[in-house]
């Protein structure tokens, strides 16, 4: 039987520019008998087009920038030889889990995900691009909630996410994310997380998100700022995008 093709999901959904077409819709009918709105109707069309354009720029037959900020959060893990066990918090549709375990042939990696119906993923695309990709036997996916992991303390030798924790909206405090998800490392074990962890309206002050970390019991922390990358377009390094993007990684 010939497989589907695998299918990644966007980072920026497609209700971000249908909502606010629909939106400008009425609108801009309305101009026509009251000016002003035409104003309002612009705004929301101008915010479809932008959230348009990210789209296609994270897109790999865009400017492929969604692989490529998964590629710098990568290169924070082990080599080829590595082994373990591998939790990714917050899978989508199983493209990092998926990396790991094709570049590191013998982990065995765990993808958890709430699965939104916005985002356009499910357990069942994460197991489908993971059978196509011929990883099927060492990476496996179920629901999980970042705010509340079911493993015990120290399950795992590595915990990954990619852009995950300022989504929760469980959560105000996003330190608390990050608690919860090095709970389940392994004394010794390696970590690396990709958020927008210089917005300060977020996470606070970095010397402060990282005294943080220190006090769980993590032997070390660096972060690295990644909102800098060259192949990252101007138009995507606003604050909500990835203007306040860095990779929070070490070893506990």
């Amino acid at each position: 039987m010939r497989r589907e093709r695998v299918k990644y999901a966007n980072w920026v959904s497609v209700r971000f520019i249908i909502v606010p077409t629909v939106v400008a819709i009425p609108f801009a009918v309305g101009a026509a008998f009251i000016p002003a709105l035409g104003s309002l109707a612009a705004v929301f069309l101008l915010t479809a087009t932008y959230f348009a354009y990210a789209r296609c720029v994270f897109s790999p037959r865009g400017r492929n920038v969604q692989n490529r900020m998964a590629d710098l959060l990568h290169s924070h893990l082990p080599g080829a030889d590595w082994e373990g066990k591998v939790l990714d918090i917050g899978c989508g549709s199983g493209s990092l889990p998926i990396r790991i375990a094709k570049s590191h042939p013998k982990v065995i990696v765990l993808g958890v995900d709430t699965w939104g119906a916005a985002w356009g993923s499910s357990r069942r695309l994460c197991e489908r691009n993971a059978d196509h990709q011929g990883v099927a036997g060492r990476v496996s996916f179920e629901d999980g909630d970042a705010a509340s992991l079911r493993f015990d303390d120290g399950s795992f030798d590595a915990v990954v996410s990619n852009f995950v924790f300022h989504e929760d909206r469980s959560v105000k405090d996003k330190q608390k994310l990050l608690e919860e998800a090095l709970r389940v490392l392994k004394p010794g074990g390696v970590f690396a997380f990709q958020d927008l962890f210089l917005w300060r309206r977020i996470y606070g002050p970095t010397d402060d998100l990282l005294h943080a970390v220190r006090s769980w019991g993590i032997e070390t922390v660096e972060l690295v700022d990644t909102s800098r990358s060259p192949f990252i377009p101007r138009a995507l390094k606003l604050p909500f995008m990835l203007g306040t993007a860095g990779i929070l990684f070490g070893k506990k």
